[in-house]
């Protein structure tokens, strides 16, 4: 059934995740040319780019989409570029859908594409104390490492969590991230490998965290009417959500430091996490037992297991079993991960909500070598942007 908000996925494409240590357009560029090729049609066909930004590579990449299309070659066409931290990705993909759906563009490109430094990602130089991401850095010594573990700890506590779990995690995407062509790590290892690598922020060891990585990222929308003239039985995008915390947020989630008070307000009835994937869930008009995979957000192996009872997979305090079970891994009932996850690629933030798009495309085309899930029939993203950004991207076919 097609929902009158679906619009077509036509074209998805990416450039390999390194440290490359390039300029981020040349990574862009690629990805969107694979996408235009995979597409079938070409660069001056597109009526509207939408860039996801990235905030290390200068002022190009605060106007990424005019970077991309400068890159290209001007056409006239029209352009916006999206920052949302994380979510950048899914961003800058409602943007072009939403364009698509009010009938002001038929085709659209969206591309997003980094360059990252050495260690993990910090803030912007400068004092600004007025800065809540500036603040956890320099005030709390909250680095991004810091970030995933103090979410570990929580995890420890409240559900029981051990550090095999967390391991399982990460070699299960390892495992997951053997047969991707696009991802940077590409090595399976093992439980007691993952427990023998350097502790970095207790609880989580070095194999447990994400790395930053250079990549890039590209998906060409199209509406349906678009799609038909160019393919047949399309992948469809059903939903896109981008929600905001509910008053009161009672979860701390960084960089905030501290929570809304429910003295006087009524909890929300789902926190922030669990609203995300429910709004793409009530516009698609599918429940998490209709999917067959699930690509999220593993900053850290910890976080992944989060996600499993954010996405409804499971309830909360059972993603542990889910994954013991083997529930999650390929061949389980619901595959989460099966690119090799950000374990396999590490961060390149404005193509990662974009490329895990791309993975959930091709398993629903049958086109994941190595790695397909049988029978894929509708797939979830899961993202997240720091100051209450949500991104979740619901496709079916």
């Amino acid at each position: 059934m097609t929902g009158k908000n679906d619009v077509a996925v036509l074209g998805v494409g990416m450039h390999p995740w390194g440290k490359w240590g390039r300029n981020f357009v040349e990574y862009g560029i690629a990805a969107a040319e694979a996408a235009l090729d995979d597409a079938g049609i070409a660069w001056t066909d597109v009526q509207f780019v939408s860039g996801a930004d990235t905030m290390r590579n200068g002022y190009p990449g605060y106007v990424s989409g005019a970077t991309f299309a400068q890159a290209l070659g001007w056409t006239g066409c029209r352009v916006a570029s999206s920052y949302a931290a994380c979510a950048s990705g899914a961003t800058a993909m409602e943007a072009a859908r939403t364009r698509i759906l009010a009938g002001l563009c038929d085709v659209a490109l969206v591309v997003g594409a980094d360059t990252t430094p050495k260690g993990f990602l910090a803030p912007n130089a400068g004092d600004r104390p007025d800065d809540p991401d500036w603040l956890r850095f320099r005030l709390g010594g909250i680095t991004n490492p810091t970030y995933f573990a103090l979410y570990a700890r929580r995890r420890v506590d409240l559900h029981g969590a051990t550090d095999t779990d967390f391991a399982k995690v990460k070699v299960k995407n390892a495992r997951h991230g053997l047969a991707n062509p696009y991802a940077r790590y590409r090595k399976e290892t093992s439980v007691e490998e993952v427990l023998a690598s350097p502790m970095v922020a207790d609880p989580l060891r070095l194999l447990e965290i994400c790395a930053t990585s250079d990549g890039g990222a590209a998906v060409v929308l199209c509406s349906l009417e678009y799609a038909r003239r160019h393919t047949t039985n399309p992948v469809r995008v059903a939903a896109i959500s981008t929600v905001t915390p509910a008053y009161p947020n009672t979860i701390i989630e960084m960089p905030n430091l501290a929570t809304d008070s429910s003295a006087v307000a009524a909890i929300p009835e789902r926190p922030f996490k669990a609203s995300i994937a429910h709004a793409a869930y009530e516009e698609a008009g599918i429940g998490p037992d209709e999917l067959s995979l699930a690509e999220v957000y593993d900053l850290s192996c910890a976080l992944e297991l989060d996600w499993y009872e954010d996405l409804g997979l499971c309830k909360a305090g059972e993603a542990e079993k889910l994954l013991n079970d083997g529930d999650t891994t390929l061949g389980g009932r619901i595959p989460v991960n099966t690119s090799g996850g950000l374990a396999c690629f590490g961060e390149a933030v404005p193509a990662q909500a974009i490329a895990q798009v791309c993975e959930v495309t091709w398993q629903l085309r049958g086109q994941a070598s190595g790695r397909q899930v049988e029978g894929a029939k509708a797939g979830i993203t899961a993202n997240q942007g720091l100051f209450g950004h949500g991104s979740s991207v619901l496709l079916v076919r």
